[in-house]
């Protein structure tokens, strides 16, 4: 029985990164041996066990068939006689195919090494096309890997298996999963490029794939489209460090404009209830939780206003407020205004700005805030009128402060 680090852990300290979590492989055991040492197991496909002491987990080398479609349409095998080179022969890229021995040793019989070296994202061999899943992990191993370039033959190969139908059979918690990720990672524009240079983000996320080559405002750059600004939006949310909900609002913010008409471009008028409507259906398609698709819903359908609050009627700047549930949800509203200022930022030339209407929409909110709505209706002798008069006093104090602006 012989132990190997593989995988990430290898990988990253090769790298000089952290290592946050080690995988094992164990080559010469059976999962009676496994057991009979104290490790528990917890694999449902095939034989992974946690260490008794460490927690981490082992598993035992197997090879892998293809039996369907996608993600679990394969079989396993393991048994004593597996080797590591076997184990690693089914991995997806070549700087995961490398194993640490316990006594430093490394074994790398794939070139991974090399590929390290070189900053190559490389499939280990043609069996790379039987999971759908890697199409999603190169892309966003080139959204962590920011100065990784994909091999053209890795390339070829996934844009084989979108055109087969493979990537049709990705189950939706996965391509979740994945595209999660790869939002927080350091610049997550690189793994939707990876998708649509592929043709896999056309199949998996439509709404967004249909942003490029539509023209942004005459305002803007003539060179930035739709999509590209959408890109520069999500890699600005990565710089400012935003959660993956306020990520995933910046991605899908204007998913409107590429359904609108011709004839109007390069105006957008109503954009923002087309994303709302698109959206609904890609939160249901890939079961987006719950709270990464409301704040993607107001952020969609109120970024507009927000940016342009000074040129709003004190009525609007309440209702917004009320609308975004802000007076009760303050920290998510501060998400909202986040994923605006990327919004706002992500243009060329734009990066360094400051975002001044999320300053005044924090000021707004506190007016706000501050009127006593108990204090009103103890002193309202008509329970009916208690709404009609707090939200009178809330106007005032949203015209106070407009007036006291400089």
């Amino acid at each position: 029985m012989k132990v190997f680090c593989v995988g990430g852990a290898v990988r990253d300290q090769l790298l000089g990164l952290p290592v946050q979590d080690r995988d094992w492989v164990v080559v010469g055991s059976t999962p009676e041996e496994m057991l009979a040492q104290g490790f528990t197991p917890v694999g449902k496909d095939f034989p992974v066990f946690l260490h008794p002491q460490t927690h981490e987990e082992y598993a035992l080398a197997r090879t892998e068939r293809k039996s369907g479609h996608g993600y679990h349409g394969f079989t396993f095998h393991t048994a004593p006689d597996v080797t590591l080179e076997d184990d690693l022969a089914r991995r997806d890229l070549t700087i995961n195919a490398i194993a640490k021995a316990e006594d430093g040793t490394l074994i790398d019989p794939f070139g991974g090494r090399s590929d390290l070296a070189k900053k190559i994202l490389r499939h280990v061999s043609a069996s790379f096309a039987e999971d759908p899943v890697r199409i999603l992990r190169v892309a966003r191993f080139a959204a962590r890997f920011t100065d990784f370039s994909v091999a053209a033959q890795t390339l070829e190969l996934m844009r084989s298996m979108v055109i087969s139908g493979e990537v049709d059979h990705l189950v939706a918690e996965r391509v979740w999963q994945e595209l999660a990720r790869g939002l927080m990672e350091a610049k997550p524009s690189r793994m939707f490029e990876v998708l649509r240079s592929c043709g896999a983000l056309a199949r998996l996320l439509p709404e967004l794939d249909r942003l490029w080559g539509v023209p942004q405002r005459a305002d803007f750059h003539p060179e930035v489209d739709c999509g590209v600004h959408v890109m520069l939006v999500i890699d600005m949310a990565a710089r400012l460090g935003l959660s993956l909900p306020a990520r995933f609002a910046a991605l899908t913010h204007d998913l409107g404009k590429g359904m609108t008409p011709a004839e109007i471009l390069p105006r957008h008028v109503g954009h923002e209830q087309r994303s709302v409507a698109l959206l609904e259906p890609l939160c249901e398609r890939l079961r987006v939780p719950g709270d990464c698709r409301d704040l993607a819903r107001l952020v969609a359908r109120y970024h507009g206003d927000i940016h342009k609050v000074a040129e709003l009627r004190p009525e609007t700047k309440l209702e917004i407020l009320e609308r975004c549930d802000a007076l009760r949800r303050a920290a998510r509203f501060a998400e909202i205004l986040a994923a605006c200022e990327a919004d706002y930022r992500g243009r060329l030339g734009w990066e360094e700005k400051s975002y001044a209407a999320a300053d005044l929409w924090r000021r707004l909110l506190a007016a706000v805030q501050s009127v006593d709505a108990g204090a009103i209706a103890q002193t309202c002798a008509d329970p009916r009128q208690i709404p009609a008069r707090i939200h009178r006093a809330r106007i005032a104090a949203i015209k106070a402060l407009s007036s006291a602006a400089p």
